[in-house]
């Protein structure tokens, strides 16, 4: 007869194996065929923009895939291009390929970080941001970068997430042995509205922190970008979550505010050594915590 303890062990492992075996085989992967669509879908609006434009003879060049869910238009030759025009010609090309909801769309000139205009479509319509539409842009040399969710998991995840099992259950197995009650070291909830990073104490409602017993006050968007960066320690937070988040109620992304307020913000953490405010280049940022001296 199987020990009840053992028995326990083998029902998680199972449990863990079965999860991770529905999750890694029902979602969608990406095709060569699929890829291929894509780039063409992406590369007609880039022509549907130029005919716009009045240009019906420069070639839209090659579609730059910069990351699994990322893609950018580059041209020939300089062009001009009304807003709104921008905007019809993606929506119309998204939906005839039934895609409607959840992307960001960014312009930016050739050479520069600089966006000269950018609007994001999410199914919540109330969380559309669109700024400077109906002014006509310059002629210049642009780039149009389009951004959408991640409905899915690449093949390569699956590979990683099915290798991983063992690792899960181990785990699982872990949490068995030590109980349900275990508490982080790094982060700690001493209740709902203050949070333990480090040997910091985040005072949520108050918008402040208390390092070495002083008080150091937090702006209104500090307070948002720390909660954020609390909720997810040592995993990395993507720039168009945090500039969506924090600036969506004013209607403009501001890629240097975000610069401007991570600084800030890094530079009032900057008294406990456990805490780090790193900078993944064109990616976004992670708040690295080590273990914390300080114990309940």
């Amino acid at each position: 007869m199987v020990p009840k303890k053992l028995a326990a062990y083998l029902l998680g492992f199972l449990s863990l194996l079965v999860i991770a075996m529905m999750f890694a085989f029902n979602l969608p992967s990406t095709t060569d065929f699929d890829a291929a669509k894509q780039e063409i879908m992406i590369r007609n609006i880039g022509h549907q923009l130029l005919l716009s434009s009045g240009d019906g003879s420069s070639r839209v060049l090659p579609t730059k895939k910069i990351n699994e869910n990322e893609f950018q238009l580059r041209f020939e030759n300089e062009f001009s291009f009304q807003p709104d025009s921008l905007v019809n010609i993606v929506k119309n090309a998204l939906a005839d390929n039934n895609i409607s909801e959840n992307y960001i769309v960014n312009v930016i000139k050739c050479n520069s970080t600089d966006v000269v205009f950018g609007y994001a479509i999410f199914k919540n319509k109330r969380n559309n941001i669109m700024a400077c539409s109906g002014r006509m842009q310059p002629k210049s040399c642009y780039l149009i970068n389009l951004k959408f969710q991640n409905d899915g998991m690449s093949t390569k995840q699956k590979g990683y997430l099915l290798g991983s099992l063992p690792l899960l259950a181990f785990v699982g197995l872990l949490f068995s042995r030590n109980g349900r009650g275990s508490k982080s070291k790094i982060i700690k909830n001493i209740n709902e509205n203050i949070i333990r990073l480090g040997n910091i104490l985040f005072h949520i409602d108050k918008q402040y922190l208390i390092i070495n017993g002083i008080e150091i006050e937090l702006t209104a968007k500090e307070n948002k970008l720390l909660l954020i960066f609390a909720s997810a320690p040592n995993i990395l937070i993507e720039r168009a979550r945090l500039q969506k988040e924090i600036w969506e109620d004013d209607g403009v992304i501001v890629g240097r505010s975000l610069d401007m307020f991570i600084s800030k913000l890094r530079k009032k953490l900057a008294d406990d050594p456990n805490i780090q405010l790193i900078n993944i280049h064109g990616k976004g940022y992670i708040l690295k915590i080590t273990n914390s001296t300080i114990e309940n």
